[in-house]
């Protein structure tokens, strides 16, 4: 399977389908080669992108009013024109673990949600820095203990086959591990039995490791990672790659709609940037990057206030950076799969000093990587040959001042936030 570079156009700020070829342009210039929007469908009163309403109408914000064509052929034209123009394939979020609370369907299929002790509709929650967090426009979907069952599976399998027949190929499956395992191997193996190609990947944004796996093992082609959040040392991180990497591959990404803008959080170090996607991009088999990082946009993504107009000016622009990386990505299967990975070094080093290797060619690569992206650090090693099992010359891919060749010993000054790419092949 090819790898997946994600670029998430988000509808909100890209608004309507004649506006989105730009964007697409641009995402496929830069060498990415899927788009994933969220949520499409009509949303309820709250507005919210995953409050939706209605599964089979498109919401209004990107249609078109002027035009006599139907939602769902203007959307289809879309794809198709960047399907044509530039082998881009599209994702959509397949939100089934709850739909909006005011949603006809609550009314029309009341056995199919969750009822607390009253009779009442139950929401969805989370916790957050201790405290219980309601999403009062939603009601949760019964997925385990429906009256019925077979009518609930059946409404989830229209919803993939309406959006595979709009041209969608993929399918991020929003808080994927809420919904039962067994659920998400029929869905899976039914739809690909009729449609084989088509992709699913799980969103576990915030479950446990243990959940991650069981998530993976249920039949997904890639699970989204938590890379985001690492710190570069501690263990957790790669805990969790080596718990889920015999089932799946994974996707890693330096922000996204649910996080604030890196640029923002990093109090504006486009080094901070270039660091995050680099190290996505390395890590995981897939990457995924939201609108506007290329540009260090600073307004969160909004599922319910984001418009069109929030569309930044700014002095940033990472295009180049990020279409080197991709290119790299793409040229070596090592950064396509999660392969075997050790960390080389010391505890509290500057560096994070990376193996990896792959489980589906000869390629091996050693990364080196500034962790602080604000001051210069100096590496030095005897013999960087001494961590790769290959006795062919290490390749420099860096995206930034690549060396013609590896001297030994190997001295080099990082600056803030470098990334210094190397890989060499072990003989057949």
């Amino acid at each position: 399977m090819q790898t997946m570079k994600i670029y998430n156009l988000f509808p909100l700020l890209a608004g309507e389908f004649k506006n989105w070829d730009s964007h697409i342009d641009r995402a496929a210039a830069m060498g990415f080669d899927w788009i994933f929007v969220n949520p499409l469908q009509k949303p309820g009163a709250s507005g919210s992108l995953y409050s939706i309403a209605d599964y089979f109408q498109i919401n209004p914000k990107f249609v078109n009013a002027r035009s006599r064509k139907k939602p769902e052929t203007q959307l289809r034209e879309t794809i198709r024109r960047a399907e044509k123009k530039h082998g881009m394939r599209f994702m959509i979020d397949l939100v089934i673990n709850h739909c909006a609370i005011d949603s006809d369907i609550v009314k029309k299929h009341p056995k199919w949600f969750l009822r607390d002790s009253h009779g009442n509709v139950e929401h969805p929650w989370c916790m957050e820095d201790g405290r219980k967090v309601v999403w009062q426009d939603l009601a949760s979907f019964d997925h385990e203990h429906t009256a019925y069952p077979r009518g609930l599976y059946q409404f989830f399998h229209k919803i993939v086959e309406h959006f595979v027949s709009l041209g969608f190929h993929g399918f991020r499956c929003d808080a994927a591990y809420q919904l039962p395992d067994k659920l998400w191997r029929q869905l899976i193996a039914d739809i690909k039995k009729k449609y084989p190609d088509v992709v699913f990947t799980a969103e576990t944004l915030g479950c446990s490791a243990d959940q991650s796996k069981q998530t993976a093992a249920a039949g997904f082609d890639y699970i989204f990672n938590s890379s985001k959040w690492w710190d570069f040392e501690s263990p957790w991180l790669l805990e969790q790659y080596q718990l889920t990497r015999e089932f799946t591959p994974s996707i890693s990404f330096p922000e996204s709609h649910d996080t604030e803008r890196l640029y923002q959080e990093s109090h504006d170090n486009v080094d901070a940037l270039k660091q995050r996607y680099l190290f996505s991009a390395i890590f995981s088999a897939g990457v995924m990057m939201p609108i506007g990082y290329e540009f260090g946009f600073r307004k969160p993504l909004h599922v319910v206030n984001t418009r069109p107009d929030d569309w930044e000016s700014t002095d940033v622009d990472l295009t180049d950076f990020i279409t080197r990386v991709n290119k790299f990505k793409s040229e070596h299967q090592v950064f396509q799969e999660d392969g075997p990975a050790n960390l080389i070094g010391y505890e509290h080093s500057p560096f994070l000093f990376l193996w990896k290797a792959s489980n589906c060619s000869t390629e091996e690569a050693l990364v080196i990587l500034n962790k602080d992206p604000w001051n210069k650090q100096h590496f030095s090693v005897d013999n960087l040959y001494q961590y790769v099992q290959a006795k062919e010359p290490l390749l420099d891919v860096s995206p930034e001042y690549p060396l013609d060749y590896i001297p030994t010993p190997f001295e080099f000054g990082l600056n803030p936030g470098m990334g210094r790419v190397m890989i060499t092949s072990r003989k057949k």
